[in-house]
C-alpha cells in the first residue's frame, strides 16, 4: 500500500498510538509491520511458509519454463494466482477478509447487520438493495486490504455495539456484497471481482432459492476446491418448522455434495452448513463463534491461496500430465540409427567394399586372359544404353524419403503419451533437426571416404602375383616350343611342351581360385568394418541433429513435470489443527438449536 502521509500509512491510527506509547523508539514500516511483530502477532505481509511456499515457488518456475511452449491463455490463471499471492503477502496477515454473498432477497444484508450488532447495510424490499460492497472491520490496520478490494472510504464501517469488545472477532473484515443474481450487470461484476480476492466467503441461501442453478453452476461448483474457506448458511428458518428446516438442510447438503463441495463433518476439513435466522437472531451466535475461531487461526489467507493453487494445477493438468510412460527408449534410438544407416546405404557400402576387396584380389592374382575379358565387359557396359545397366535416377529421392520417415517415426515414439503442447514441441524439434539431414549424411559419407576405393593389400598378394606370372610364362614357353617344332627350329617332341602349357593353363586358374578362397574372410571383415564406420557416423549425425534436440525437449518436460508435481502436491502443512478436535468441532451437531 502506497501513501504520501504517515497518517495514511498507519491506517486508522492504532499503530500510531502504539508508536507514541513506545516513545518513537522504532521506525514503522509500511502497514506497521514492526508494531505487529512487537505485539507478538505475525508480521504484516509475512512470507508464506511450509508447503505453500514450495508450491508457489514451483508454480513460478513452472510458468517460467512453460512460456515458450504454452500460450498465454493457458498460463493466465497460474499467473493470476502468483500475482494475487504476491499482493496478499504484502498486506496484513492479522486480518481475515470474509465476504457475505447471496442471491436477491436471501437476507445477506440482514445477516451482515446482525453480525455487526447495529444496522450498517441497508435492507428493504427494494431490489437490489446493496449496490456496492460495504466493509465492516473489527480492528484497525485493514486499509490496505480494503484498497485492494476497491471498497470506497465512505462504505467502510466499524461495529458500534459490542464489536470492539469482541476479542474473538478481532481481525475480521466482513464484506457485504451485491446480489450475485442482480439484474444490474455491474453488481454481478463486482461480486465476481471481490470473490476472487477475499480470504473466505459466506454463502447465504433461503428456503426458496437454495437450489438455484445460477448459484450452484456459476459459483459453488467451480469453487468446490475452496471448501475449507466456504460457509453455506440457510437463512430465514423462522419461516419453517423444525422438520422442514431439517429437510431443506439435508437437501442442501445433497446439492453441495453433487457440486463436489466437501463438507466439514466428523473432523474432516471442508465447508460448514448451518441454519439460522438473521431476522430473529436464532443461530447467529453459533455463526459468530464459528467466525471467531476461524479468524483467530489466521490461516484463511493461506488456505484460500492453497485452494487457488489447487484450482490452477487442476486447470493445467491436461498440459502437464502424460498418458502413460513417456520418453525415448533405447529401442527407439537403435531403430532410428538403423533407418539412417539404411538411408545412407551403410549395408550397400559394406557389400561394395567386400566386393572391391575380392575384385582387387582376383584382378591382382587372376590370369591375363580373364583380366582381358573383364576389361572388355567394363568397356561394353560403360558405353551401353541399356536402361537395365543404368544407375537408378530415384536413388537420392528414395534416400531423402527414408530419412524423413526415420525422423517422423522417432518423433512419434518420443511424443507418444505426452500432453499435446509438449508432443508438438518434440515433433517441431525433430523437424528442425531434420532440415538438411540428408545433405549432412551425404557430406558425412564423403568425409568418411569411400572404403571401397583403397582396399589394403595383404602380405601374400606379391607371392600370388608371382605365381600367376610364372603360370603365364609356362603357357608362353610351351606355346613357343610347339611353334618351334612346327617350323622345324626345335626337334619334334609333342609331350613336353604340351605338359608345360597344360601346367600353365591349369595352374593359372588354380592360383586365382586359391586367392579368391583366401580373400573371402578378410574381404568380409573389411566390408563389415566399412559398414560399421558408416553406421556409426550416420548415427552420430542423427543423434546430434535429431535425438539430442528431442532429448532436450523431453528433459524440459521432465523438469516442468517435477515442478507440476510439487504444485499439485497435498497441502499437509497448510491446515492448522482445529479447536474441538475438528474444524467445526461441536458446531455441526448444534447447527440449528431451538
Amino acid at each position: 500500500m502506497s501513501s504520501s502521509t504517515v497518517d495514511d500509512r498507519w491506517d486508522d491510527g492504532l499503530i500510531a498510538r502504539r508508536a507514541a506509547e513506545r516513545g518513537g523508539e522504532s521506525t514503522l514500516t509500511e502497514d506497521g509491520e514492526r508494531a505487529a511483530e512487537q505485539d507478538g502477532l505475525p508480521a504484516l505481509g509475512g512470507r508464506y511458509g511450509g508447503s505453500l511456499r514450495a508450491r508457489l515457488d514451483a508454480l513460478h518456475e513452472l510458468v517460467g519454463l512453460s512460456r515458450t511452449r504454452l500460450d498465454n491463455e493457458t498460463l493466465a490463471e497460474a499467473g493470476r494466482v502468483l500475482d494475487e499471492a504476491a499482493a496478499r503477502q504484502r498486506l496484513s496477515a492479522r486480518h481475515t477478509v470474509v465476504a457475505i454473498a447471496g442471491s436477491t432477497g436471501s437476507g445477506k444484508s440482514t445477516l451482515f447487520n446482525a453480525l455487526a450488532g447495529v444496522p450498517v447495510s441497508e435492507t428493504g424490499l427494494r431490489r437490489p438493495t446493496t449496490a456496492a460492497p460495504i466493509a465492516l472491520s473489527w480492528s484497525e490496520g485493514s486499509a490496505g486490504l480494503l484498497d485492494r478490494l476497491a471498497v470506497p472510504s465512505r462504505l467502510r464501517r466499524r461495529p458500534l455495539a459490542g464489536g470492539a469488545a469482541d476479542e474473538d472477532l478481532q481481525g475480521l473484515v466482513l464484506i457485504d456484497l451485491p446480489d450475485h443474481d442482480s439484474a444490474v450487470t455491474t453488481h454481478r461484476d463486482q461480486v465476481d471481482r471481490v470473490l476472487g480476492l477475499v480470504d473466505a466467503v459466506i454463502w447465504v441461501v433461503d428456503p426458496e432459492k437454495y437450489a438455484d442453478a445460477s448459484l450452484h453452476e456459476r459459483y459453488l461448483r467451480p469453487l468446490a476446491g475452496h471448501a475449507e474457506v466456504t460457509f453455506v448458511v440457510l437463512n430465514q428458518i423462522d419461516r419453517l418448522n423444525t422438520e422442514a428446516t431439517d429437510l431443506v438442510l439435508d437437501d442442501l447438503r445433497r446439492l453441495l455434495d453433487e457440486d463436489g463441495v466437501a463438507l466439514g463433518e466428523h473432523g474432516e476439513p471442508g465447508a460448514t452448513v448451518l441454519a439460522l435466522s438473521a431476522l430473529t437472531g436464532e443461530g447467529v451466535g453459533e455463526l459468530r463463534e464459528l467466525l471467531g475461531r476461524f479468524v483467530q487461526e489466521r490461516s484463511a489467507p493461506a488456505l484460500r491461496l492453497s485452494a487457488d493453487v489447487d484450482a490452477a494445477a487442476n486447470r493445467l493438468r491436461p498440459v502437464y500430465v502424460a498418458d502413460g510412460t513417456t520418453g525415448l527408449g533405447e529401442r527407439a534410438r537403435e531403430a532410428f540409427s538403423a533407418r539412417l544407416a539404411v538411408a545412407v546405404g551403410a549395408t550397400a557400402a559394406g557389400e561394395a567394399a567386400e566386393r572391391v576387396w575380392r575384385r582387387s584380389a582376383i584382378r591382382a592374382c587372376g590370369t591375363p586372359w580373364l583380366r582381358l575379358y573383364r576389361w572388355y565387359e567394363r568397356i561394353r557396359e560403360h558405353g551401353s544404353t541399356d536402361p537395365r545397366l543404368q544407375p537408378p535416377t530415384e536413388e537420392e529421392l528414395t534416400a531423402r524419403q527414408r530419412v524423413e520417415q526415420a525422423v517422423r517415426l522417432v518423433a512419434e515414439d518420443a511424443s507418444r503419451g505426452l500432453p499435446a503442447p509438449w508432443a508438438q514441441a518434440v515433433r517441431e524439434a525433430a523437424v528442425r533437426g531434420a532440415e538438411g539431414l540428408p545433405e549432412a549424411l551425404d557430406e558425412l559419407a564423403a568425409r568418411v571416404g569411400d572404403p571401397a576405393a583403397r582396399p589394403p593389400r595383404p602380405a601374400w598378394w606379391p607371392a600370388a602375383v608371382l605365381a600367376q606370372v610364372l603360370m603365364t610364362l609356362l603357357q608362353f614357353f610351351g606355346a613357343l616350343w610347339l611353334v618351334g617344332q612346327i617350323i622345324g627350329v626345335v626337334e619334334p617332341g609333342l609331350l613336353p611342351p604340351v605338359l608345360i602349357m597344360t601346367a600353365g593353363i591349369v595352374g593359372g586358374p588354380l592360383v586365382e581360385w586359391a586367392c579368391a578362397a583366401a580373400v573371402k574372410g578378410p574381404a568380409r571383415r573389411y566390408g563389415q568394418e566399412a559398414e560399421r564406420k558408416l553406421r556409426e557416423a550416420a548415427a552420430a549425425c542423427g543423434r546430434a541433429r535429431v535425438l539430442d534436440p528431442i532429448s532436450a525437449e523431453l528433459m524440459r518436460y521432465r523438469e516442468v513435470r517435477e515442478q507440476y508435481v510439487t504444485v499439485s502436491g497435498t497441502r499437509s502443512g497448510a491446515r492448522v489443527t482445529r479447536l474441538g478436535g475438528g474444524r467445526w468441532g461441536g458446531i455441526r451437531s448444534g447447527a440449528r438449536m431451538r
